[in-house]
């Protein structure tokens, strides 16, 4: 690795740790503006929406720039490919982020409505599994990454049973509908998030293996990764 490839790389390493941070913290003040009904927080969630939509043009620009500068090769191209898609996947949880602050914000009249018991939990393990992928980038640690993608199947679970329980508060009463909806909605993108965790996770373990395993374990019945 040549000094100024090993100094633009440095860089847009800590750019992309830095949008972590600030996609990290959106995620988290989105799930408190709906648990816990702090819609105040709406408008800063929305603000740092639009910080991560430059940083992630930024760090995108920064790495073609490298492409065509230095045309890395092996291990550096890995890991600037690698950076790039990362970046991609934290715009869309940072969106995804956006759009249950838009929830919660039109749900602060539904204050009768009782959020589900397990969406607190299902936000608390999509919060973890954000948290460690992060974890794993830093470390390059892929037992870390491997336990993220284990993890996103409790997710899943939780999602399904949210789902279960709202349908039934929509059949018992029509009131019910709309709020239902909602917090039918923040589920839905709870479980997305989990699912870019994972993405990012399995980015980690290209990163440092070479080992492409998206979709590996829905293919012709394969078992889980187990190590």
């Amino acid at each position: 690795m040549s000094k100024h490839f090993a100094r633009d790389y440095s860089l847009i390493h800590q750019q992309l740790l830095d949008l972590f941070a600030i996609v990290e913290k959106m995620v988290n003040e989105s799930v408190m503006a709906v648990c816990e009904k702090r819609h105040h927080l709406v408008d800063s969630i929305r603000q740092a929406n639009v910080t991560v939509d430059q940083m992630e043009v930024a760090i995108e620009e920064s790495c073609l720039k490298s492409l065509a500068l230095f045309q890395p090769v092996a291990v550096e191209l890995r890991r600037l490919a690698t950076m790039m898609k990362i970046n991609g996947e934290l715009e869309r949880i940072a969106h995804l982020a956006r759009q249950i602050a838009g929830v919660a914000y039109s749900f602060r009249d539904s204050s009768r409505f009782p959020v589900p018991a397990q969406l607190p939990e299902m936000s608390a393990n999509a919060v973890r599994m954000v948290g460690r992928s992060l974890d794993s980038f830093v470390n390059l640690d892929t037992r870390l990454a491997r336990e993220v993608i284990r993890h996103d199947n409790i997710v899943d679970e939780m999602h399904r049973v949210i789902e279960q329980e709202l349908v039934q508060k929509m059949k018992q009463e029509p009131n019910n509908i709309e709020p239902a909806l909602s917090c039918f909605s923040v589920s839905k993108h709870l479980e997305r998030i989990a699912d870019h965790a994972v993405k990012i996770a399995e980015d980690v373990i290209y990163l440092v293996d070479g080992d492409i395993i998206r979709h590996r374990n829905q293919q012709f019945g394969e078992p889980p990764l187990n190590h």
